[in-house]
C-alpha cells in the first residue's frame, strides 16, 4: 500500500492529474517517490498513445502527433518543456555558476529558451510524424519511461545544487535499490512490447542508448556548469532524451532522407 501511494504522490507531483483522497500526504514521503518516476511515464505515454490512435483514425499522422503531444504537455502542465527552456536560458546567457542559476530561477523565457523549445517541439513532432502508426505507439512507451529514466539518474549519481526548490524535496537521496526500482518500471513496457511485436529489438536498444547519451552528456555538462544539477536539468534531460529516443527509432527504420532521394 505504501509503494502504491508514492506511485501517486509522483504522479500528483509530475503532472496534473489527480489521485485518489485516501492517497494523503506526508512530506517525507516525496523523497522516496522519484522511483516511479518512469512509471509516471508510462501513464503519459498511455494518455499519449489514445490521444495518437483515436486522431489517427480520421486525421494525417502529423496532426495526429501534434495532438498527442499536446495531450502530454497538457498532462503535466508543459512541466519538462518549461524545465528545458530554463536550462537552455541559464546555460546559454549565463558565465558563472551563480548567474545561470539566477537566470534559470527567472520565470521569464529568453531567447535561448524560445528558440530550444522551438526546436525541440520540432524534433519530437516530425520524427514522430514520420514513425509509421503503430511504430510511433509503440515509440511513445517506449520515450516516455526512458526519458525520466534518464532524468532519474541524475538524481541517483548528481547533487542539488539549490538550497531550495520544487524539485529539492524528491532529491534528498536516491538509493540504488530505489533506482533499481525505477529501471525495472522502465524496462517492463519495453519487454511487453517486444514479445506482442510491436516493436523491434533495433529500436529498444537504440531507445536505451539515445537516452544513455543524453543523460551522459547533459549530466557531464551540468556538472561543469553547476555542479550538480536543479529541478530544469531534469526536465531537460527528459526533453532531450525524449527526442533524441525518437530519432533514434526513425532511423532504425532506413528512413534516411538520402535513402528515399
Amino acid at each position: 500500500m505504501q509503494q502504491i501511494r508514492l506511485f501517486f504522490i509522483a504522479l500528483q507531483f509530475f503532472t496534473r492529474l489527480p489521485i485518489p483522497a485516501w492517497v494523503g500526504f506526508e512530506a517525507s514521503w516525496l523523497q522516496h517517490a522519484s522511483r516511479y518516476f518512469p512509471l509516471v511515464g508510462c501513464v503519459v505515454a498511455a494518455i499519449a498513445a489514445a490521444v495518437y490512435w483515436a486522431a489517427a483514425l480520421v486525421l494525417p499522422a502529423p496532426v495526429a502527433a501534434v495532438l498527442s503531444t499536446a495531450a502530454t504537455i497538457y498532462a503535466t502542465g508543459a512541466f519538462h518543456e518549461d524545465g528545458f527552456a530554463d536550462t537552455c536560458d541559464g546555460l546559454g546567457g549565463g558565465m558563472t555558476r551563480e548567474r545561470v542559476l539566477e537566470i534559470m530561477k527567472d520565470s521569464r523565457v529568453g531567447a535561448y529558451g524560445a528558440i530550444g523549445i522551438v526546436c525541440m517541439l520540432a524534433a519530437k513532432l516530425s520524427s514522430l510524424a514520420m514513425l509509421p502508426p503503430q511504430a510511433a505507439i509503440a515509440t511513445l512507451f517506449l520515450a516516455h519511461p526512458l526519458s525520466r529514466l534518464a532524468a532519474t539518474s541524475l538524481i541517483w549519481k548528481l547533487e542539488y545544487v539549490r538550497g531550495e526548490g520544487k524539485a529539492k524535496p524528491l532529491a534528498q537521496q536516491m538509493t540504488s535499490a530505489e533506482f533499481a526500482i525505477a529501471a525495472a518500471t522502465t524496462l517492463l513496457p519495453a519487454a511487453v512490447l517486444l514479445a506482442a511485436g510491436l516493436t523491434s529489438p533495433a529500436a529498444v536498444t537504440g531507445a536505451v542508448l539515445a537516452a544513455l547519451a543524453a543523460a551522459l552528456w547533459l549530466g557531464r555538462k551540468f556538472v561543469r556548469s553547476l555542479g550538480g544539477y536543479t529541478g530544469d536539468c531534469l526536465g531537460a534531460v527528459q526533453q532531450v532524451a525524449e527526442a533524441l529516443i525518437y530519432m533514434t527509432v526513425l532511423a532504425t527504420l532506413g528512413h534516411g532522407a538520402w535513402s528515399a532521394a
